[in-house]
């Protein structure tokens, strides 16, 4: 894809919806193709995928197995230069995060400093009375009923006044602490960006130890991740793959430094490559993190309950993990969507195989369903080369 001029990113022009993927549990279908899809259509795939109407200026996905890995990828990393996407290259991973505050928790209760039974009343007494029954296990499935922050008018308001605004990401739930319980917890599904939050102010309380500090401790020096970090800033590491608003006829806007990551912290503030992303998710989706018994616990699945943007194939929720069963089989990982960026990653319950899938726009079932629902075809047919073993 040849590079195309880039438009000076105009702060507060785009939408809250594109700055922080306020989130639905509303879900595409996908588009499937029945019988094998062959190697040399993967490429052909995410070349279409760059070139449909509001597609990615550019797509990386990484393909691993026992035998080896495979990168396929298409259009550019920066529309300036016309680099091509390379696994080394920094993303924002979005609501892909919301993992990493599952491998922190269920860490800390394989060390039995943390029990899933935990009520925000016991770990949290700050927090609103009627909130208190709330527990570990609610918040990591999405069941808690906790009302989102990231929808709050004030919270909006000050994003829109300002993307780059520096919040106190220990107080977001603050912006909703005058509300209820959205339902009883424990009976129903809803996605929010609020139980993430408090999944890591329930590690900090019962470690007396800082988030960021747990993650390197609890997550990224267990599974080599040495490009991965949690940001409060706006500011990209280099090289990164640059995010863009794509809404054409207008030309792409550059929307990687939009807005700062200290409104999403733990909800979906961090920043990792291709790379360290497929380490990842092979050790969480495959166990290493923790002891078989919390791994049964975490694959308790709630059915339907769908990931944001809604990941290949049939979605249930886990703790802090999401099931994703195609026509070809099963794995498990993560989706997110943020200003510029959406993710996908995923890998076999042993963690033997994964795929990480990286594209350089905001793709969800609110602004672009049609486009969603293409993505989700072409991860599925990824993760069938990925099951067939024809990754090499």
């Amino acid at each position: 894809m040849p590079p195309r001029p880039r438009r000076r990113t105009r702060l507060g022009t785009v939408s809250v919806a594109a700055c922080l993927a306020l989130l639905s549990p509303a879900a595409a279908q996908a588009v499937t193709r029945p019988g094998p899809h062959p190697h040399d259509t993967l490429q052909r795939q995410v070349e279409e995928l760059v070139r449909a109407p509001g597609g990615p200026p550019g797509v990386i996905a990484v393909l691993r197995d026992g035998r080896g890995s495979r990168v396929v990828r298409a259009g550019v990393a920066d529309l300036d230069t016309g680099r091509r996407p390379e696994p080394h290259d920094h993303i924002r991973i979005a609501s892909a995060a919301k993992a990493f505050s599952g491998a922190a928790a269920l860490s800390l209760v394989d060390r039995r400093r943390l029990r899933l039974d935990d009520t925000l009343r016991e770990r949290l007494p700050g927090l609103p009375r009627a909130w208190g029954s709330v527990t570990l296990r609610q918040l990591l499935n999405h069941t808690s009923g906790l009302p989102d922050y990231s929808e709050a008018p004030e919270f909006v308001n000050t994003l829109i006044a300002n993307p780059r605004h520096r919040f106190d990401s220990r107080r977001l739930l603050d912006y909703v602490a005058d509300q209820p319980l959205r339902f009883p917890p424990g009976t129903r599904y809803q996605y929010s960006n609020s139980d993430n939050i408090a999944v890591a102010l329930m590690t900090e309380a019962a470690t007396g130890v800082p988030y960021e500090r747990l993650l390197a401790e609890l997550v990224y020096r267990p599974l080599g991740l040495h490009r991965t970090s949690l940001p409060q800033g706006y500011r990209m590491p280099a090289p990164y793959l640059h995010g863009y608003a794509v809404s054409p006829p207008a030309p792409p806007e550059d929307v990687s430094e939009l807005i700062g990551m200290s409104g999403v912290w733990a909800s979906g503030g961090i920043v990792s490559t291709p790379a360290d992303m497929t380490r990842f998710v092979r050790g969480y989706a495959g166990g290493r993190l923790y002891g078989r018994g919390v791994v049964r616990e975490q694959r308790r699945w709630v059915p339907g309950a769908a990931s944001e943007p809604a990941g290949p194939g049939r979605n249930d929720a886990g703790l802090g993990i999401f099931r994703y069963t195609t026509r070809c089989g099963v794995v498990l990982g993560h989706t997110g969507n943020t200003a510029g960026y959406t993710q996908l990653i995923a890998a076999t319950p042993d963690g033997r195989r994964s795929l990480t899938f990286s594209v350089t726009t905001q793709i969800n079932a609110r602004m672009k369903p049609d486009l969603l629902r293409r993505l989700r075809a072409v991860q599925e047919n990824f993760v069938c080369a990925l099951l067939r073993h024809n990754t090499p």
